[in-house]
């Protein structure tokens, strides 16, 4: 799974302060999609594009039934919409899934999704420019901060040339796939955006499973692999997508972006418990340098800024007045 596009609604006041119950749900996502490159191991020597298209079909059909049940309003794409939604599908399912599966055979878990804790900061250089206006003088401090924690796991783990090709394929295909949406999400929505990336995804693999591979690649597939894609149709695409959305709704997107530091972490501890090996000092120093660096980065600004410090959160909870009691 990709990391999903942000929810067009509103985010909070940054005065307001997150409850853990509202976090919870979106750092149990991002633990998800780190724990996604450790089961893609299970995965390097199965028919790439087969089982991925049997992955995105299952989690297709899963993520409609949902929203059926969710009586989410799903439309369908017209004009050039097909194009913008096709982009994201092919960046952010296709070419993502094969960064990762592949990548994970050069390089420790952590190396690569690494790649999504970057995420955030290369959104916040580039959206801005291709909105008119200038980075955040904060995103572009915090951005070398980044660059460093990410060479330390780069250079201290286990990782060759093409490992750190496949992790910079995974991070551009996962800015991608925000970027691209952008243009759509306000007519389709998250629910709409993602379904119709998963579905056409689907499709793209097929095609491919049929013309480079063949479909007759997938008997060979064994059980556990077709656990791990179960695992990753299930957990990563489909559950991890509401549990995110649950916390972009309750907090924002900016301070969700936060949590997209928890996905390396959870990949290093994932390939130690699965026998991956536990990475070195320099790893773990690296990862704890691009948390800092996000964090530092991506705060709302009147938080982290020379402003008046942010209200303690009991009085935030004990109006003072009833004009303050009955705000939203």
């Amino acid at each position: 799974m990709s990391t999903p596009p942000p929810s067009p609604a509103s985010s909070p006041s940054p005065a307001s302060s997150p409850r853990l119950r509202d976090l919870a749900p979106g750092i149990t996502g991002m633990a998800l999609v780190g724990s996604s490159v450790t089961v893609s191991r299970s995965l390097v020597h199965a028919p790439l594009f087969g089982v991925q298209a049997v992955r995105y079909t299952a989690a297709a059909l899963l993520l409609f039934g949902l929203a059926r049940v969710a009586r989410a309003r799903i439309t369908a794409p017209r004009g050039r919409e097909w194009l913008w939604l096709a982009g994201v599908a092919a960046t952010g399912l296709v070419l993502f899934n094969v960064a990762v599966v592949r990548g994970v055979a050069h390089a420790e878990p952590a190396v690569i999704a690494v790649a999504v804790a970057s995420v955030p900061i290369l959104l916040g250089l580039i959206g801005p420019l291709l909105e008119g206006r200038r980075p955040s003088r904060r995103v572009l401090l915090a951005a070398p901060v980044v660059v460093a924690g990410a060479v330390l796991v780069e250079g201290a783990g286990r990782t060759d040339a093409a490992g750190v090709g496949w992790a910079a394929l995974a991070l551009g295909c996962e800015a991608g796939f925000t970027l691209l949406a952008v243009p759509v999400l306000r007519r389709h929505g998250a629910w709409g955006v993602s379904l119709h990336a998963v579905w056409m995804g689907a499709v793209m693999l097929a095609v491919l499973t049929v013309c480079v591979e063949g479909p007759q690649g997938l008997v060979s597939v064994s059980p556990r692999q077709w656990a791990a894609a179960g695992y990753l149709a299930v957990m990563v695409t489909a559950v991890a997508f509401l549990l995110w959305y649950r916390t972009v709704a309750a907090v924002g997107s900016g301070r969700a972006g936060l949590l997209t530091g928890v996905a390396p972490l959870a990949a290093a501890g994932a390939g130690a418990v699965t026998g991956g090996g536990v990475p070195g000092p320099a790893v773990w120093l690296g990862l704890a340098v691009v948390v800092a660096g996000l964090a530092a980065g991506l705060l709302p600004e009147r938080v982290a800024s020379g402003s008046p410090a942010a209200p303690d959160p009991a009085a935030a909870r004990k109006p003072r007045n009833a004009q303050e009691s009955a705000a939203p």
